[in-house]
């Protein structure tokens, strides 16, 4: 199975998955800033953080599969898992907006990301299984250091929110400040160099317009191998014949193009 029906079902579920998230948006009551800031202003932080996240994994699992070949069913249920924990980022970022950043919806949304993160490594692996040893993904993925921290930073995260500072806020800005800091070194990440698609000798824009002048100027090429009865004449020797006397500057410049252009497949001087 080709990849094109893989990654056009996958943009179609993250591109759904963006337009719940902005929907779950509160619309202020009053149209003063400081009304949006207090009705707005919490969801709006976590609606930018999550979009990050989104578009890390569509940007990734954009150079994933241009780089592969084809799709097995492993791929295909493992994508499906990969898209199933993503599209339960718009109920945990609408929860932790409407919470108000508590600590319970705060480590469940580490513990969604942590489960996306678990998903792409698997559908990652399957690629690069199905691919064997000389697969363009691995070479292009390299060690992936700043893949392998993230999860780690997903769980310091999620203990910061139940260890840290039970009491008080800090231990909710620790976690804030451990998914930010994977969502902007992946952001990073995401950029990876892909492979160029072999040129296709497709019909390109002048193509026919090239071949006609090449004709116009040097009819030899195109009618050398045909055979022709004795002394029928080329077209291009008749419209010599038949023409007037040229000027001695456009003979010189007929001379330049060609001899055959004069006289013809097979013609005396």
């Amino acid at each position: 199975m080709r990849t094109s029906r893989l990654e056009a079902f996958s943009d179609a579920v993250l591109a759904i998955i963006l337009t719940v998230m902005v929907l779950s948006l509160d619309i202020p009551t009053q149209h003063d800033l400081r009304t949006f800031l207090h009705t707005t202003g919490h969801g709006l932080i976590i609606y930018l953080l999550s979009f990050l996240y989104i578009g890390i994994y569509w940007i990734n699992h954009h150079h994933m599969f241009h780089l592969a070949r084809r799709v097995s069913g492993g791929v295909l249920w493992a994508n499906l898992a990969l898209l199933f924990t993503l599209s339960l980022l718009p109920f945990t970022t609408e929860w932790m907006a409407d919470s108000r950043l508590a600590r319970t919806p705060l480590f469940v949304y580490g513990l969604n990301l942590t489960f996306s993160a678990v998903a792409y490594f698997v559908l990652q692996t399957l690629v690069i299984r199905q691919e064997g040893a000389g697969s363009p993904l691995k070479r292009a993925i390299g060690r992936d250091v700043k893949g392998k921290i993230s999860p780690v930073l997903y769980v310091a995260g999620m203990l910061s929110t139940v260890l840290v500072d039970p009491h008080g806020r800090l231990g909710v800005w620790v976690a804030l400040a451990c998914y930010a800091a994977v969502a902007i070194g992946s952001s990073a990440r995401s950029a990876r160099p892909t492979t160029r698609k072999p040129r296709r000798p497709a019909n390109r824009p002048g193509a026919h317009r090239r071949v006609i002048d090449s004709w116009l100027l040097c009819p030899q090429r195109f009618t050398a191998g045909r055979r022709r009865p004795a002394g029928h004449a080329s077209p291009a020797t008749a419209r010599v014949h038949r023409a007037p006397p040229a000027p001695a500057g456009l003979v010189v410049r007929t001379a330049r193009l060609g001899r055959a252009a004069v006289t013809g497949p097979g013609g005396g001087a």
